[in-house]
């Protein structure tokens, strides 16, 4: 394998399943999927800057407001802040459950090509809005197509990366958000000060290229094998994994890798079926769908709960509320660090693990949190609280986003399996939207002047949440760093979470006869490839 791939070093043991090197055209491929995290990051983050413009306040507020920030007399009300920035995620939360089926349906890649449309309506209203009875409706649609994009690009990326650099792969999604909510801080830095119409859609109207360059190379990439193996189609799978492993379809890494896919889905297929009601079977056992659906359920929620959201969606109005001269900058700079510090977990989710990753992150996050609470409510509003505030928000940001970020979109990509594979990570990305509903809705009942004014004692709600996530990751969090999806499965029937980073893989599901099938129909699609390419050249 290549320097450049921040591969797992996780102990194989003696199994005979192979899986192709990985090539940097297959990683590539792999890694433009995780491209859709910019258009998540980006309409999530636009809003923050938006919504403490002036021009927006004046267009989109009421006159003769009291409130210490508005402009003119004008600025929106509190609920309208609050309906504004959470109905994105009321949308997205109903476009990832759809997309669960639409999915097992249409295909993974067609999916997210479809959300890419979705999304596309949903911008022409937002630039179309000149009040928040048009702005809403538009937040609602484009949030329904994040939705789609946000829940399968997760799966489509676990399911087509090598097992070795899959944890590094996924973890691009999240550093794509970065990247997209660093550039929607940008824009709106570079627009706010305008003061007609084109202060805010200038920003709403960048969203359409994110899901036009997402929408457009999408088509360029195979759908998923493992797609094709659970519709039984197994030559498109064979076609599907010779690309994205950059191998001949007869190779015996194909052959091998396929043989897998196909003897694990019919051992699954024994035990279960794919129905949203499989979701719920099984009990609490280590391998019962119940159990596997709720940790990916809660573990969205965990991520939510850190709090991170509070200060990408009103980090802004809320350094704004406390005092804090430039926050626009200051909000720059938070999102600058964001980026900086995401690709760090490209090597540490392989080589440290993705439970480590969450354990030790909560701890860091919590620790900054605690501090910032303490020292601004004992100083409020001193220079001392506010460069506090300023420097343990992004050391907070640091460790959120180097651990919890990219991990918890690691592990819902991989604890599945393959029948309800789909539909369970669509639950699990639905809970993460619904809590982002949930912290929009209410955080601006929290911290603004005229309602909760806790200013920064809001950071004692968030560091009591982490708490909660360092022992929900110690006591429940599987560790799934360098097996195959596969094999995860059969990790997770042999141990408990605090015992899974020690299991070695020790079998494969596909015997003789299996491997001997798929060789005869890889050889038969090599055959019939290379006779169609004969005949072109013909």
């Amino acid at each position: 394998m290549g320097r450049w791939a921040p591969s797992s070093n996780r102990a194989q043991g003696d199994v005979s399943r192979v899986e192709a090197p990985v090539t940097l055209r297959g990683y590539l491929l792999c890694v433009f999927a995780a491209f859709g995290g910019i258009l998540f990051g980006y309409d999530s983050g636009y809003i923050s800057g938006v919504l403490a413009m002036s021009y927006f306040k004046q267009e989109f507020g009421h006159a003769n407001s009291t409130d210490d920030n508005a402009y003119n007399g004008y600025m929106y009300a509190t609920w309208q802040k609050s309906l504004i920035t959470s109905i994105l995620s009321c949308g997205t939360f109903f476009g990832a459950l759809f997309a669960g089926s639409l999915a097992d349906w249409i295909g993974r890649r067609t999916t997210i090509i479809a959300g890419c449309f979705v999304f596309s309506a949903g911008v022409i209203l937002q630039v179309a809005s000149t009040t928040v009875a048009l702005l809403v409706p538009g937040r609602l649609i484009a949030g329904i197509g994040v939705g789609f994009v946000s829940a399968i690009i997760i799966l489509y990326m676990s399911e087509v990366a090598p097992k070795a650099v899959r944890g590094a792969i996924v973890s691009g999604y999240q550093f794509f958000i970065t990247i997209g909510l660093l550039l929607a801080s940008v824009v709106d830095q570079g627009t706010h000060s305008r003061m007609d119409t084109s202060s805010y859609r200038i920003p709403m109207a960048i969203q359409w290229v994110w899901a036009l360059v997402l929408g457009t190379g999408l088509f360029l990439l195979p759908e998923s094998p493992r797609y094709h193996v659970k519709n039984d189609h197994l030559e498109k799978a064979a076609e599907a994994l010779s690309i994205l492993r950059g191998q001949p379809v007869d190779s015996t890494y194909i052959k091998d890798e396929l043989a897998e896919l196909v003897a694990n889905y019919q051992y699954e297929m024994n035990n279960m079926q794919s129905s949203w009601i499989d979701c719920f079977r099984g009990g609490w056992k280590p391998s019962g769908n119940f159990r596997r659906v709720m940790l990916g359920i809660a573990m969205q929620m965990m991520q939510q709960w850190t709090g991170v959201n509070f200060i990408f969606y009103y980090g802004t109005t809320f350094f704004q509320q406390v005092g804090l001269k430039n926050a626009f900058v200051i909000s720059m700079i938070t999102t600058a660090v964001n980026v900086a510090s995401t690709p760090i977990s490209f090597w540490t989710v392989e080589k440290l693990g993705r439970r480590a990753l969450l354990i030790y992150g909560a701890i860091g996050m919590l620790v900054c949190e605690f501090i910032i609470a303490i020292v601004g409510t004992a100083d409020a509003g001193s220079q001392a609280a506010n460069y506090c505030l300023i420097i343990f928000t992004c050391f907070y940001i640091f460790f959120f986003a180097s651990t919890w970020g990219p991990a918890a979109w690691v592990v819902i990509g991989e604890i599945f399996p393959l029948p309800i594979r789909a539909k369970g990570v669509a639950l699990s990305t639905a809970s993460n939207w619904l809590w982002n509903f949930v912290i929009g809705e209410i955080t601006p009942y929290m911290v603004d002047s005229d309602e909760g004014n806790l200013k920064s004692k809001v950071f004692f709600v968030w560091g009591a949440t982490c708490t909660l996530c360092v022992f929900f990751a110690y006591f429940f969090v599987p560790e799934t760093k360098g097996l195959s999806l596969e094999q995860v499965d059969r990790m997770l029937e042999e141990t408990t979470p605090r015992t899974s980073a020690s299991w070695v893989p020790h079998d494969t599901f596909a015997d003789e006869s299996t491997r001997h099938a798929i060789g005869v129909m890889a050889n038969k699609a090599a055959l019939t490839t290379r006779a169609e390419h004969h005949e072109e050249k013909v």
